[in-house]
């Protein structure tokens, strides 16, 4: 099984109802909308999806109507455990559910060591035969996927690509310095993506997508077309409504901008709460004046979707 790695792979958020609840007529309706803008994946089960709050049922259930609706785009399932059983029991679970892939993050509440960390994703990897991307965010997660890492698991042909989250642009070409085109490599911080395309990333894992998609597909294959002026003004209309997936509240954040433009609700799952008060109108400004001046996309990208992949 291969996925091949590039074009955008949303980070899709988890609907819920205002019975905290799964609302999977949102979820589908959602999900759709990327599909329709010609996203190339669709990652369940991150940050943005609240899985820290979700049930394995749940899990089964979205992954398995998402699969439905997805057809031949690939679905990811991300793995963000604390032992490393529990992380091989997830792969073994998405595989038994459908998934094509996966993105692994570190162990999460411990911050491992070199060793540890190799002997992590080594374990998961060898678990499965299915692709995986691993996931590097030393900002959040504290632990640091280094060169050093990437060279050992490069005997893992499994492992696949990185979800480049250092918040380093340079990482992008020390990466493909090192190890050529070895590993995939997509954007993992939404404020960045333009500035790592353009160094060579293959592709990005977005926030903002959910809300966004069209935008965010024009942006990517601008760039890969090297129509750089094109996607620059896209991108800077687009940067305020970025800057909202980098912050501890970016999925609040995100279903408010998903809610405004009718792909989602703003009810998540508790201990998160909906924003109130001067912080929701605040971010509800920068989301209106963002809708207000949203660019004309071009014909070609706005109903060329297949042909322009």
């Amino acid at each position: 099984m291969s996925i091949s790695w590039k074009g955008i792979f949303p980070a899709f958020t988890t609907k819920f109802t205002a019975n905290d609840t799964l609302d999977l007529t949102l979820f589908e309706k959602g999900l759709q909308a990327q599909l329709d803008a010609g996203v190339d994946g669709i990652v369940l089960g991150g940050s943005l999806g609240e899985a820290s709050t979700l049930t394995t049922e749940e899990k089964e259930t979205l992954v398995k109507l998402a699969i439905e609706i997805a057809g031949p785009v690939p679905v990811v399932l991300n793995i963000a455990e604390g032992a490393t059983k529990e992380a091989i029991r997830q792969a073994a679970l998405g595989k038994s559910w459908g998934v094509k892939g996966f993105m692994l993050l570190p162990p999460m509440r411990y911050k491992t060591d070199a060793r540890e960390t190799f002997t992590f994703f080594k374990s998961v990897a060898q678990s499965t035969d299915l692709p995986i991307m691993i996931y590097n965010n030393p900002v959040d997660y504290k632990t640091d996927v280094t060169l050093d890492i990437f060279e050992q698991l490069q005997e893992f042909d499994n492992i696949q690509a990185v979800k480049e989250s250092t918040r380093d642009i340079s990482n992008v070409t020390r990466m493909i310095n090192e190890f050529g085109d070895r590993y995939k490599i997509l954007c993992g911080v939404d404020t960045l993506a333009m500035e790592e395309l353009v160094m060579g990333a293959d592709g990005w894992v977005g926030g903002l997508v959910t809300a966004f998609p069209r935008e965010t597909v024009a942006v990517y294959r601008l760039i890969k077309a090297g129509m750089l002026e094109e996607a620059r003004a896209i991108y800077r209309w687009f940067l305020p409504l970025l800057e909202l997936d980098i912050h501890p509240k970016l999925v609040q954040y995100i279903k408010l901008a998903e809610a405004q433009v009718g792909l989602g609700s703003e009810y998540v799952r508790a201990p998160r709460l909906t924003l109130v008060g001067e912080e929701r109108e605040r971010i509800l400004q920068i989301i209106k004046k963002g809708i207000e001046n949203r660019p004309e996309l071009p014909e070609y990208l706005k109903y060329d979707a297949v042909s322009m992949k």
